[in-house]
C-alpha cells in the first residue's frame, strides 16, 4: 500500500513516497492483496467482518475511520487517492458520492442475487449492505398499547408537547421526511412535518439513544429512533433501563410498511484494487458477513435468506417499505429546506 498516499504525507517525506510508489510500480503484484476504505461506520462495527475476509481471501483490509468530511477529501485526493471502497451510513451519502462522480459500477451476479433491487442503484453504484428501521418508542407507562401506528399519527395535536427529536437535518431524519414526500407529495409532508414540529416537547438535541433516555426521564413520551440502539442500549447495564422504558412500534403495518434505510458502500472512481475491492463488497453481501451483521450489530441483513439473531426474532416479524431508496434520496434537497421552513429545529 503507498502509506504516504494513504495517510498523508509531509513535504520533507515526499522523495520517499515517490520513490516507494516507483517501487510498487515496478511490483504489481505489490498492490494485488488488499483493499482500501474509506469509512463512516465505528471500527467496532465492521472490523470482525474485515478480519473474517482477510482470513478467507488473504487480502488485507486497510479501513481509515472519519466523522465527517471524506467526499471532500476524496474530491481533493482525485485520480491520487488510495481509497478503493466508501463505506457509510445512510442512503444519502451514498448517492452524494455517485452525484460527485466519485463512484463507479460493479457489476456482479453474486451481488445482484444476494440484494434486492430497491437497496441497491439502478446503475450498481452503490449496494446496501443492513437495513435499519426507523422504529417509533413510546413510554410503556404513559402511551397505550396501539395508541399510536404510523409515521403520519405524530402530527396528531394528541401529542402536542409529547414528542421528543433530533436535529432534523440528521441525515435519519432527512431520509425519513425524504420517504413521506415519496409517497405524499411535497405539500402533504411539509404540512406532516410542521404538525410533528408543533408536537416537540423541547427543541431538538441529542441522538436516538438521548431521545429514549428523555422518555424514560419523563421529558417526553415519544420518538423515532434507529432500531438498532434498543439492541444496544439493552446490551449496556448503564442504558438498559432505558430501553426497558419503552415499547417498539413498526409504524404504518396497516399500508405501506416501515421505512428502512441502509448502510452500504461503493467503489470509488478510480480504485487502484477494484478486483479486490469487488471481492469485498461480494463477501459482505455473502451469507457469512450477513449473519455477522446480525448477530454483532442487531442490524438486519439485505440478504433475505439469512436467518435472524435472536434479538431480532424478539422484535416480531413487520411489513417493510420497499420503495426504492433511490427514488427516495432524489428528494434529499428538498427536505433539508423543508426543515427550514417549518423552523423544525428552532
Amino acid at each position: 500500500m503507498l502509506l504516504s498516499r494513504f495517510f498523508g504525507v509531509k513535504p520533507r517525506t515526499k522523495l520517499i513516497a515517490i520513490s516507494f510508489a516507483g517501487l510498487i510500480a515496478l511490483n504489481p503484484s505489490a498492490q494485488a492483496e488488499e483493499v482500501n476504505v474509506y469509512s463512516y461506520r465505528k471500527p467496532q462495527l465492521i472490523q470482525p467482518m474485515f478480519d473474517e475476509f482477510t482470513a478467507e481471501t488473504g487480502i488485507k483490509v486497510n479501513a481509515v475511520f472519519a466523522k465527517k468530511g471524506m467526499l471532500e477529501r476524496l474530491k481533493s485526493e482525485g485520480q491520487n487517492s488510495p481509497a478503493d471502497i466508501v463505506f457509510t451510513t445512510d442512503i444519502g451519502r451514498l448517492t452524494d458520492f455517485k452525484n460527485a462522480g466519485l463512484t463507479q459500477p460493479v457489476e456482479s451476479d453474486l451481488i445482484k442475487a444476494n440484494i434486492p433491487s430497491h437497496l441497491r442503484d439502478p446503475e450498481n453504484h452503490w449496494f446496501g449492505l443492513t437495513s435499519r428501521a426507523r422504529i417509533i418508542v413510546a413510554s410503556n407507562d404513559r402511551v397505550a398499547e396501539g395508541e399510536l401506528g404510523s409515521y403520519e399519527d405524530l402530527a396528531d395535536p394528541k401529542w402536542q408537547g409529547r414528542i421528543c427529536s433530533r436535529s432534523g437535518k440528521h441525515p435519519y431524519n432527512i431520509a425519513l421526511i425524504s420517504m413521506m414526500m415519496a409517497h405524499h407529495g411535497n405539500e402533504a409532508t411539509e404540512k406532516w412535518l410542521g404538525g410533528v414540529k408543533f408536537n416537540l416537547a423541547r427543541k431538538p438535541e441529542g441522538n436516538d439513544r438521548g431521545q429514549v433516555k428523555a422518555i424514560r426521564e419523563g421529558l417526553c413520551d415519544v420518538a423515532v429512533i434507529n432500531h438498532y440502539y434498543m439492541y444496544q442500549m439493552a446490551s449496556d447495564p448503564e442504558q438498559k433501563a432505558w430501553a426497558d422504558a419503552v415499547q417498539v412500534i413498526f409504524p404504518n403495518q396497516n399500508d405501506r410498511g416501515t421505512h428502512m434505510n441502509i448502510s452500504g458502500m461503493a467503489m470509488t472512481r478510480y480504485a487502484p484494487h477494484a478486483d479486490s475491492a469487488r471481492r469485498l463488497i461480494e463477501f459482505l453481501a455473502g451469507d457469512k458477513a450477513q449473519a455477522m451483521y446480525a448477530e454483532v450489530n442487531g442490524e438486519y441483513p439485505v440478504n433475505e435468506n439469512i436467518p435472524l439473531s435472536d434479538y431480532l426474532q424478539s422484535l416480531g416479524s413487520f411489513q417493510r417499505d420497499e420503495v426504492d431508496l433511490s427514488h427516495v434520496a432524489t428528494f434529499r434537497a428538498e427536505a433539508s429546506k423543508m426543515v427550514d421552513r417549518v423552523a423544525y429545529n428552532d
